[in-house]
């Protein structure tokens, strides 16, 4: 397969950005897209403020910065990324939207060019379904926030060939990553296992076994976690923790049934640091507040 020098990410909300960000330190050239005008719009000074943090903690330098922008630009079609050697789709997690944007893409795209899902659970089989050419999608699972975590899971569909998997291997390995190969099942290997957790932990909570900060304390104290099972909630969006519940439920079972104190979060809009309160609560720039709310 042909080498791949410029990556087309699709979706510039939290992993869209972050995966750009990636892409871009690491040497890619890299076309931003998506369907929001002012989601484009706004995400290339969050992009900018990104870099000057990383510049500021010394991560890189200041000569690196300029760089990383200089190889960042925004497209304002789908049609615009018509030059890119690999595309990654980090939208929002429905598989009917997904399905709809991989139709456009496998009428753009020619055969060579990857069409990996940012997907954290849903079907790659069923995604890839609806292109002519199944075999070249798959599932590449980045993890928030995009720059500090070090796996990509690799999820191979049912008709995903063997060379774009390797492919996809070798294009995460160059994104600074460490990957790991998984066969599609619900969930995956990390989402499954963190959906269960999150969950737990809100059970915990409506059983008053303890407040949010000490079951965080617990499970980064005692198992070792570098966050809290709310921390991380909070961090990735309730919302989309319960998207997958919700999945993982229809198929996997009752074990995965959301809890009804998680949902309520989510129907009072609750939902993380992107609405400045979730189980904690934030400020603009996403800060903890010292004050939290009181454990039910």
């Amino acid at each position: 397969m042909k080498e791949v020098r410029q990556i087309g990410v699709i979706g510039a909300g939290v992993m869209g950005k972050g995966i750009v960000y990636q892409a871009a330190v690491q040497g890619f050239s890299v076309c931003l897209y998506d369907a929001d005008p002012e989601a484009l719009e706004q995400a290339i000074p969050q992009l900018e403020s990104l870099v000057a943090r990383q510049v500021k903690k010394e991560r890189i330098t200041s000569s690196e910065g300029e760089a990383t922008l200089d190889r960042i630009q925004p497209a304002d079609s789908l049609e615009a990324l018509a030059s890119c050697d690999f595309i990654i789709e980090a939208v929002v997690e429905d598989l009917e939207v997904k399905q709809k944007l991989f139709r456009q893409l496998d009428a753009i795209f020619p055969d060579e060019v990857v069409l990996a899902t940012n997907t954290s659970a849903k079907s790659i089989t069923e995604i890839a379904a609806v292109t002519s050419k199944p075999e070249r999608v798959i599932g590449m699972h980045f993890f928030n926030p995009v720059h500090r975590m070090k796996l990509v899971e690799v999820v191979r569909g049912l008709q995903t060939s063997d060379p774009v998997v390797e492919q996809t291997l070798r294009v995460g390995r160059e994104l600074g990553k460490e990957t790991a190969r998984i066969q599609e099942r619900p969930g995956f290997a990390t989402s499954r296992i963190s959906a269960l957790v999150g969950n737990e932990a809100f059970y915990m909570l409506m059983e008053g076994v303890g407040s949010a900060e000490e079951i965080d304390r617990a499970i980064k104290l005692g198992l070792n976690h570098p966050m809290g099972p709310f921390e991380l909630g909070d961090l990735v969006g309730w919302d989309t923790r319960l998207k997958v519940l919700q999945y993982l439920h229809e198929t996997l079972g009752e074990k995965f049934r959301p809890c009804p104190l998680l949902v309520q979060y989510v129907q009072a809009g609750r939902l993380g640091r992107k609405t400045r309160q979730g189980v904690y609560r934030y400020d603009e720039q996403g800060r903890r507040l010292q004050q939290t709310e009181e454990s039910p």
